[in-house]
């Protein structure tokens, strides 16, 4: 039995794509508060600018490189699946129903026995 290893290579220069950010996120965070006397249209531009860099930034290391071809291949699936017609998914949707209320009952109908057995058999305390 094969036990496949999983390697994780992480360059310097990979690290720190990820730490400058961080950094412009941290940095987007605060001119947005330390330009609180400024106009909010300002300060709004100028956190999206910092947060543009940092997602830029980020998809340029390989951990945002995987994250891209992670939503290709999860596109590339969800092509592949076969979805239900209009007509299935009324029945299946009605079939839901139907399971959620034959079990809304039968919990109701457990319910109230337990407690007409323990308040009034048991305990008896009618009401």
């Amino acid at each position: 039995m094969s036990n496949p290893q999983v390697e994780t290579v992480s360059t310097g220069a990979d690290k720190a794509k990820l730490a400058v950010a961080a950094v412009l996120v941290v940095a987007a965070v605060v001119v947005f508060y330390m330009l609180s006397k400024q106009d909010l249209w300002l300060r709004v531009i100028a956190l999206l600018v910092l947060m543009a860099g940092a997602v830029a930034t980020f998809f340029t290391s390989e951990s945002g490189k995987e994250l891209i071809a992670y939503g290709r291949d999860s596109s590339r699936e969800v092509r592949k699946v076969v979805w239900p017609t209009r007509k299935e998914a009324t029945q299946m949707t009605g079939y839901v129903f139907a399971f959620v209320f034959v079990m809304a009952l039968f919990l109701w109908l457990t319910d109230k026995t337990l407690e007409w057995a323990l308040y009034d058999l048991i305990l008896g305390w009618k009401r």
